[in-house]
């Protein structure tokens, strides 16, 4: 899975692989297969899917492609409480996310460009490539929040309309403490 790089597709924690392993196996859904030595490293066992291994990850895998799912990231918390800072500081918050991201788009492009240079095929890469995608519509949107703020078409609530929205909105709208005034 590391010579792979699965771990920036997927969460892992190493620590917790035997214990899951363990889980599979009692749940009948891998066995051992053989144990293999590599020089003077320990012992390590391969296994293999059975029968019912195979048919709970075709069902899983079809599930993952076929279904989008609600996925919570840091950023979308942070957007949800964007008011709290004022439009200048947002805007140098944003400015830098967008910087950082283009670092993160060039330095991916790099390694995909290494990649297929070396011949791996792209169908092996889709899981880093889908991230680079969804990089490059937030870097978009990013600079357009940024031009919002800047031309003043993305504006904060002044506390007098805070406080006409608190009528029509009483759960939703922030206090008139939060307004940048």
């Amino acid at each position: 899975m590391r010579h792979r790089a699965i771990h920036e597709a997927i969460k892992l924690n190493y620590g917790s692989l035997y214990t899951v392993v363990d889980s599979l196996q009692r749940a009948g859904l891998i066995e051992a297969q053989s144990t293999v030595r590599d020089g003077r490293r320990p012992e390590r066992t391969v296994y293999r899917l059975t029968d019912a291994g195979r048919a709970k990850f075709d069902g899983w895998l079809r599930d993952l492609l076929r279904t989008p799912a609600k996925e919570y990231t840091q950023f979308a918390a942070g957007l949800a409480f964007a008011a709290a800072v004022g439009t200048a500081e947002l805007a140098e918050l944003l400015e830098e996310r967008a910087r950082s991201i283009e670092a993160e788009l060039a330095e991916g492009r790099a390694i995909v460009d290494e990649l297929l240079a070396k011949g791996l095929p792209r169908l092996f890469m889709l899981e880093g490539e889908h991230p680079q995608v969804l990089r490059a519509a937030e870097l978009e949107w990013v600079r357009g929040l940024i031009r919002a703020l800047a031309d003043g078409s993305l504006a904060f609530p002044t506390a007098e309309a805070i406080a006409a929205l608190q009528k029509n909105f009483p759960d939703a709208a922030p206090s008139p403490a939060e307004a940048d005034t």
